[in-house]
């Protein structure tokens, strides 16, 4: 359980004043969700709704405390606000969290469905303030489960009137960024004969592994679940397989991509990265504040996470409309122009390319928001 401290650390960042919270980390709603019957335990962050309703997956793990739960959920939450904003989506942030082992109950798990409609039911009483949608432990099929007690859900299968598994435009959005960045670093934004590492190759690593041998290049992977190796490697027998994160970061690349959970590039592992270009599908890639900053002392261009991999949500965000899969791929493949822009930026600022993201994202939601007060509410009188 979370000691008292730890909840007052809790409430001391949702609630700080505007002199005191980090840019941009402050948010409209935190919904604490317990159904003590199903044994869900879950959180539900709302970061800003200044585009629009918020949108955001809901991510299945079993946290160490619900004080990390609770962290996660917030930085999440932020980090789609600032996503859909450069994906030029008029939707805001929002991120759901459920503590426990994703694994069914039958197999030893804690997901049912009575717990995934228990969730449904908590969604639903936000009354669309909050979309939800797939992230890590969560699929398709979870999601048809939660729309059977909610309406405001994405991701959902094909056989209901959803977009299907949101990883396929998640990985072609990150291949675009990457594009990008070689072009940005190499004049070319050809990968052919550039020797890439994937770290973690679940829903979104195997599908840009995909991408990346298809366009010729050299790759290397590692996973910490052997059945997900042995899959692209069955797939894909020419890829190379390390023995875990640690020696990917130290092997001879010219791209390292991080695509499982948050924090991979902190003050041990930007040290010893050789690759000179980052870009990955995780989200929340830089440990702490200061890492993008270490990145580009050293020469290394870091595709900003939330920039590149933004696929996902597009795809998910046009399943409110009625899904078109050639329309949500068109609006995936800006990523390319997006990610140019933002360093271009960076160039002429001389900032971190994450700074650049930030500000651009920043600007959008403040100008949009701004425009919104003033329809619901009239000009301001002088």
């Amino acid at each position: 359980m979370t000691d008292v401290s730890e909840r007052s650390g809790v409430l001391r960042r949702i609630f700080a004043s505007e002199t005191e919270a980090a840019p941009g980390d402050s948010h409209e709603q935190v919904v604490l969700c317990h159904d003590r019957d199903s044994g869900l335990k879950a959180v539900i962050a709302i970061h800003s709704t200044a585009l629009g309703p918020a949108l955001g997956g809901t991510r299945f793990h079993p946290y160490a405390s619900e004080e990390e739960a609770v962290q996660d959920a917030l930085n999440l939450a932020r980090g789609m606000s600032y996503k859909n904003a450069l994906a030029g989506l008029d939707l805001g942030g929002g991120k759901a969290v459920i503590i426990g082992d994703p694994a069914p109950r039958a197999e030893g798990g804690d997901k049912s469905e009575a717990l995934l409609r228990a969730y449904g039911r908590f969604v639903q009483s936000l009354g669309g303030r909050y979309v939800t949608a797939c992230d890590v432990g969560t699929y398709v099929a979870d999601m048809d489960v939660v729309a059977r007690e909610c309406d405001y859900v994405t991701g959902r299968s094909p056989e209901h009137g959803g977009a299907g598994d949101s990883s396929v435009l998640t990985a072609f959005g990150v291949f675009q960024g990457m594009r990008a960045s070689a072009q940005h670093r190499w004049g070319s934004p050809s990968l052919e004969g550039r020797r890439v590492g994937v770290a973690g190759i679940g829903k979104v690593g195997h599908y840009l592994v995909r991408h990346l041998v298809e366009e010729g290049a050299r790759v290397v992977v590692t996973d910490v679940r052997a059945e997900a190796v042995e899959r692209v490697r069955a797939e894909h027998p020419q890829v190379e397989v390390v023995a875990d994160a640690d020696a990917l970061i130290r092997a001879d690349l010219d791209v390292y991509a991080p695509c499982a959970l948050g924090g991979a590039l902190d003050d041990t592992t930007v040290p010893a990265l050789t690759a000179g270009i980052v870009c990955g599908a995780a989200n929340n890639q830089l440990a702490h504040p200061g890492v993008e900053k270490d990145l580009a002392d050293r020469g290394i261009l870091y595709a900003p996470d939330y920039v590149v991999n933004a696929g996902g949500v597009i795809q998910v965000a046009d399943e409110i409309q009625g899904f078109v899969f050639e329309r949500a791929r068109a609006k995936a493949a800006k990523i390319f122009d997006t990610t140019l822009e933002i360093f271009d930026r960076a160039r002429a600022d001389g900032v971190p390319p994450a700074v650049s993201a930030d500000r651009l994202a920043e600007r959008r939601m403040a100008d949009i928001g701004r425009l919104r007060s003033i329809l619901l509410t009239g000009p301001r009188k002088q």
